[in-house]
């Protein structure tokens, strides 16, 4: 890892965007693919400012619609990075809807995204390491590792079994 320790706020991006009739459904709701594109440009800026570095997408987390979004809706997306590991960062964002002429605001999306720092040739390299400092942020911090290894679990590159701190949390919930 990199010796530079940085912390959350570090990170922290607010995107925002105009629901526009080309983002929008035959319904005037925005397309899932379209939130989508911006979570993942507002989540790549996040890994940037961390990492320094060019950073690739390695996965995104369920993403569920709470709230439709409307056209003529602001939506605003804030991100950041809630840990790094060896030369990846898991990032977390929470996205808002707001109508303005009504004054409504609401929370539509949180997701997780995952990005892997590369050098110019595109090679792994180490990122710089994250030290929480509010409570969120350490909440955050602890559980970026089960959430890591339920990743690894889904995607076929790690066993059940290796899975320490997320059958932990299940072996406590029973006692």
């Amino acid at each position: 890892m990199s010796t530079k320790v940085k912390s959350p706020k570090d990170s922290f991006t607010i995107m925002n965007e105009l629901v526009l009739p080309n983002d929008t459904n035959t319904l005037n709701n925005l397309m899932g693919g379209r939130l989508l594109h911006w979570m993942d440009i507002a989540a790549a800026i996040s890994a940037q400012k961390h990492c320094n570095r060019i950073v690739v997408t390695a996965s995104v987390d369920n993403v569920s619609f709470k709230q439709p979004i409307k056209l003529g809706d602001v939506i605003t997306i804030e991100a950041k990075v809630t840990r790094s590991f060896n030369t990846s960062v898991e990032v977390r964002l929470d996205v808002w809807a707001e109508n303005i002429p009504s004054g409504s605001r609401v929370k539509s999306n949180e997701a997780y995204y995952t990005f892997v720092a590369v050098d110019q040739s595109g090679r792994t390299i180490p990122v710089p390491e994250l030290k929480p400092e509010t409570e969120e942020e350490i909440e955050l911090f602890a559980g970026a590792l089960r959430r890591r290894q339920l990743r690894l679990i889904l995607s076929g590159k790690m066993l059940p079994n290796d899975a320490i701190e997320l059958k932990a949390l299940f072996l406590r919930s029973k006692q």
